[in-house]
C-alpha cells in the first residue's frame, strides 16, 4: 500500500491547485481591476474596482495575469473591439495594464483638432452636457492642475469636482460623457497638449485608444516616452473589456481599521455598467 503523503505536502498541492485554477479562471474569462488614476473620468474614478471579461476579442499573451512586458503577435479566436468599448490595454515596453476607450478602428483616419475628435474626416457630434457632479474625497481631491479651478461647493454645501461635460456619439451609436477643458470658462481657456494630433490612420490589427477625461489621459495620441501608448495599439495587447464596477473606494480607509473598509466604500458606484448607451 502506498504511504500518504504528509499533511503539509497535501496542503501544498492543494494551494497549488487553488492557485493555477485563480490563474485559469482570471486569464480565460474575467479578472478585477483597480483604477489608480482620473484618465477616464467620469465613467471611471480613481479608486474604482471593475471586472474586465477576456474573452470578447480573443485571447493572446495580454490575456494572461503576469504577461510580462514583450507581447506576441499570436491571438487565438481574435476579433476587434466596437467603437466605444473601455477595454484593458497592455503598455508595449512597460507591459503596465491602462484603461481607455475605443475610438478608431484598422482602417479609420483620426485627427483632434482644438479638443474636436475628427474621425474618417467628419467630426465626431459632441454636445454640451453640463457639469460634472464628482463628489472630492481622499481618492478624488480635485485639487491639481487646471482641474483645480472646477472644486466647488454643490447645492447640498459639499465639495465637487465639476467640470465640464460632452456628449460624445460615435458612428456606431456608442454614447458616452467626456471631459474637456478646453471649452472650460478658465479664463484664457485651457488647451492640453493632446488637442492637437494626427491626421494618422489606424493600420490594419490595431485600434485607437483615448481617455474620457481628455485633458489628462496618457493615450495613443502620446508617445511611449511620455508613458503614452505610442499612437494606435496592436489588438493583441488588448487583454479584455470593462464589464461594471464592484466596488469603490474614497481614499479614507485605513488597513488598521477594518471598519473603514466598509464606510470608506462609494455606495452609490457599486454595480455600474461600464459599457456604452446607444
Amino acid at each position: 500500500m502506498a504511504e500518504d503523503k504528509p499533511g503539509w505536502l497535501r496542503s501544498l498541492a492543494g494551494w497549488a491547485v487553488l492557485a493555477a485554477g485563480l490563474f485559469l479562471f482570471q486569464s480565460a474569462l474575467a479578472r478585477p481591476y483597480y483604477i489608480p488614476s482620473g484618465s477616464m473620468m467620469p465613467a471611471l474614478l480613481t479608486g474604482d474596482r471593475l471586472v474586465a471579461s477576456k474573452f470578447p476579442y480573443g485571447w493572446s499573451q495580454a490575456s494572461l495575469m503576469i504577461h510580462g512586458t514583450g507581447m506576441a503577435k499570436a491571438r487565438l479566436l481574435g476579433s476587434t473591439p466596437e467603437r466605444g468599448d473601455i477595454v484593458i490595454v497592455v503598455r508595449r515596453g512597460d507591459g503596465a495594464d491602462l484603461i481607455k476607450r475605443v475610438i478608431g478602428l484598422p482602417g479609420d483616419t483620426i485627427e483632434v483638432s482644438h479638443g474636436q475628435v475628427i474621425l474618417n474626416g467628419r467630426p465626431v457630434p459632441r454636445a454640451a452636457h453640463g457639469h460634472a457632479m464628482i463628489p472630492v474625497d481622499a481618492a478624488v481631491p480635485c485639487d491639481e492642475g487646471p482641474l483645480a479651478a472646477f472644486r466647488r461647493p454643490g447645492p447640498d454645501g459639499r465639495l465637487y469636482c465639476q467640470p465640464p461635460l460632452y456628449r460624445e456619439t460615435l458612428p456606431n451609436g456608442a454614447s458616452y460623457d467626456v471631459i474637456d477643458l478646453g471649452d472650460s470658462d478658465l479664463p484664457g481657456g485651457y488647451r492640453s497638449p493632446g488637442d492637437e494630433y494626427g491626421p494618422v490612420t489606424v493600420p490594419a490589427g490595431h485600434v485607437f485608444l483615448m481617455g474620457d477625461n481628455r485633458d489628462q489621459s496618457a493615450d495613443s495620441r502620446f508617445p511611449l516616452a511620455e508613458m503614452g501608448l505610442g499612437g494606435p495599439v496592436p489588438l493583441e495587447t488588448i487583454a479584455g473589456r470593462a464589464e461594471f464596477l464592484t466596488l469603490s473606494y474614497d481614499g479614507e480607509g485605513s488597513w488598521l481599521n477594518p471598519l473603514s473598509y466598509f464606510t470608506s466604500i462609494r455606495g452609490s458606484r457599486t454595480g455600474a455598467s461600464l459599457r456604452p448607451a446607444h
